[in-house]
This record gives structure tokens, sequence and C-alpha cells, in this order.
């Protein structure tokens, strides 16, 4: 009986579309929550166990166990995926402001504008070495993959460290706020160019730059708008009754301003970013007061919900049998050292300085979610039939993801640890 229940979740709903979606979602709440406490018990971040869980749920089938297949074909978890993936750069955005990324400073532009340019060419190169029967479009698309950072890993590792004020961290996460950025104008550049050519148009330097300049514009407009509205948006809802309020208008805020930047033919998550850098306590600080709660708090309960949906959602998505293809695995191989090698180019915004060139570099390497978000927005792009990402290439994306994750905490603390022992 149990074992019909799982296998035909449509016909036991009697026609129900909820019923599948909601054991769906228990399925993903709970084989999410045990992936992330057997990660953190082996020191690893949560969100690296949930993508791992999601892979081996997903490969079930090559056990002859095809359970869960019901819940990466349904329409109704694939969206509430996208939606924790807009949460997620939300989040993302809200742990940096305006502020923040204009006083970085120019060694910390330096490192994050290395950060994206030698990953971003990197990627390229191997892709064209190695997918040589692909389009451009494909190889551009793998290399602004690769341009991703989460530095939120980092961070986490260099607070447990103890480290967290050092000069190196502020570095990082200076740069990690200019990296997402360009990183995210790169994703929408690149997008909208493969867009643009899957409706007929020709690629040219003319309109490649008028994709980044509309990226950028919509960028530089929404987080120089957005400092001068949202204080005046919360202070008029201060004004109303009724509980909820600062997250009501926080979500408003967000999601206004992702469909914003979908209108105009960019991705989702860059309007998400956007409000999130933009939002400062002190834009609602008198309505956290009345609240009595601070909105990442408010947030962090539908993160919970929805992010895992995602990590799991997109571990799910791995073709275990691709690897076992020598050229998928080396693709996988060649991406990850691609991806390790464009981040220590980070470093070279460090020299000359006495600050621990090393560890800046290795503290960018992460992917994480990131990088994530990058590979399934390539599942969805085509180009005269051909899937920018096909299911082998994702593949090998998210072992380069999982693996980047993997490393960076010890790679971190070996460096830190070295520097301290001179």
């Amino acid at each position: 009986m149990l074992l019909t229940f799982l296998q035909a979740p449509a016909a036991v709903s009697h026609g129900d579309g909820l019923a599948p979606v909601v054991l769906a979602l228990a399925v993903i709440l709970a084989v999410a929550k045990l992936g992330g406490d057997a990660a953190e018990r082996i020191g690893q971040p949560a969100v690296l166990g949930e993508l791992v869980v999601g892979v081996l749920v997903g490969n079930l089938t090559l056990l002859g166990v095809d359970w869960f297949q019901f819940i990466t074909t349904n329409a109704t978890i694939g969206v509430l995926a996208q939606l924790g993936a807009v949460i997620l750069l939300f989040e993302v955005g809200l742990e940096s402001t305006v502020r923040d990324m204009m006083r970085v400073g120019l060694r910390s532009l330096m490192v994050a504008a290395l950060g994206v340019v030698a990953p971003w060419a990197l990627g390229w190169w191997v892709g064209a070495l190695l997918l040589p029967d692909h389009s451009v479009y494909v190889h551009a698309f793998l290399g602004a993959v690769l341009t991703a950072t989460s530095v939120g890993i980092t961070a986490r590792v260099l607070k447990d460290l103890g480290h967290a004020q050092s000069p190196e961290a502020r570095i990082i996460m200076g740069a990690a706020v200019i990296d997402d950025v360009l990183g995210l104008v790169v994703l929408a550049a690149v997008a909208a160019v493969i867009a643009a050519a899957d409706s007929g148009a020709g690629l040219s330097y003319a309109s490649l730059a008028l994709v980044f300049g509309k990226a950028l514009v919509f960028l530089v407009g929404a987080l120089s708008l957005g400092v001068l509205l949202s204080p005046r948006l919360f202070s008029f809802a201060s004004r109303l009754r009724g509980r909820g309020v600062l997250l009501a208008t926080a979500l408003v805020f967000c999601f206004t301003l992702a469909w914003l930047a979908s209108a105009i033919g960019l991705a989702p998550i860059v309007g998400a970013y956007a409000a999130g850098l933009i939002l400062e306590d002190l834009h609602y600080r008198e309505l956290a007061a009345k609240e009595e709660k601070q909105l990442e708090d408010l947030i962090r309960p539908i993160s919970s919900f929805l992010v895992p949906v995602f990590f799991v959602l997109m571990g799910m998505r791995v073709d275990l049998s691709a690897l076992v293809r020598p050229e998928i695995l080396g693709l996988a191989a060649a991406l990850t050292v691609a991806a390790i090698i464009g981040k220590q180019a980070c470093a070279l915004g460090a020299l000359g300085s006495p600050l621990d060139w090393l560890s800046i570099g290795i503290g960018m390497i992460p992917r994480g979610e990131v990088g994530l978000i990058f590979a399934n927005i390539g599942l969805t792009l085509v180009v005269r039939g051909e899937h920018i990402i096909d299911a082998a290439t994702y593949s090998a994306v998210v072992i380069m993801v999982m693996l980047t994750t993997m490393i960076t905490p010890p790679a971190l603390k070996w460096s830190l640890s070295k520097r301290r022992l001179r």
C-alpha cells in the first residue's frame, strides 16, 4: 500500500492537485533537515547537505526506486523553488548595504573585479576546449557561472576562527558585495544576449554593450532611487495597524524589484538582490521597534521553508549516471580547477600590501547557492533548440559547486593557521 502511494501520488490524491505538492514538500523538508544536520556534524555548511541529499534522492532511480520522481516534474514545486531563490538572494542582499558597497575601498574593488574577469575567461576557455560542438553561448554562460561567489560560507569560517574583524575578512566581505553585483550584471548580459540570439538577432558588440548598459542602469537606478524611496515607504507603513506590516512591506519591495528586473529582460534574482542591498535598519527602525522584531528574524522562517526546496530540487536534477561518461567527469574536474584558479586571481589585488593574499583568494572560492542559481537559469535558456545547460553539463556544474563549497572551510583554516605560525 505504501509503495503504491509513493509511486502514484496523483492517483491517491483523487484529482486533488494539492496532495502531490504537500507530499513533495514533506519529503523535501524532511530530507533537507537530515542532510543539513549530517553536513553540520562534519563541519560543512547545511546548504551543502541539502544539496547532496537532493542528489541522492534524485538518483534513487539508479537503484530501481522511482518513488520521488514526481517531485522534479511538479510545476508547483518548481515555482516554489524559484521563489526560494528570490528569497535567498534577498537575504544575501540584506547582509550588506549600499553604504557598505560604497566604502569598501579601491583594494576591495580590485579584488572583486579580478574575481569576476578571471573566472569568466577561464570558464569560457574550458567550455570552448571541452565542449567544442556546443555554441559560443554555452561557453560564455559557463564562464558566467564561475563568476559567482558564496561569501556566506567564508564569513562563517572567519567568524568561527575569530578572524571576522581581520583586514583580510574586511577585504573579502567588501569585495564579495561588489563581486555579487558584477556577477549578476554578467549573468544578466549573457542571458539577454542568449535570449536575443534565440529570437534570431545576431551577436554584435553594440547589442552586448546595450545589454550590459541595461543591467548596470537597472542596478544603479534601483539602488539610487531605492535608497531615496525606501525610508518614505516604511515611514508610511509604520502608520498602518495590524500585525506583520514590516515583513509584508519588505516583501512587497523585494517582489516589485524582482518583477521590474524580469520586465526589462533581467533575472528576477537581480531585483531581489538589489532590494536587499537597499534596505537598511535605519529605513524601518520605527516599524521594527513597533513590532519588536528585526526584518532578518521575520524573513528567516520563510527562508527556512522555501530555500531548502530550491537546494533539494537542484540536487535532484543532477544525473549521476552522466558522470560515468569520461567527458562529463573531465568537465566537472576542469570547471572545478578553473573555479579555484580563477578566484586566486583575486589575490593579485592584495599584492603590495601586508595582507594575507592567499587567504583572500581562498575566501572567494566557494560558489555555493549563487552558482546553483546561475546554473538553474541556464537550464531555462535555449538557442535554436539547444539548451544552454543540458542535463549532463548541469550535473558537472553542480559537482563543481559542491567541491568548491567543501574545500573552502578546511583550506581557509589551514591558510589562517599557517599565517599565525609565522
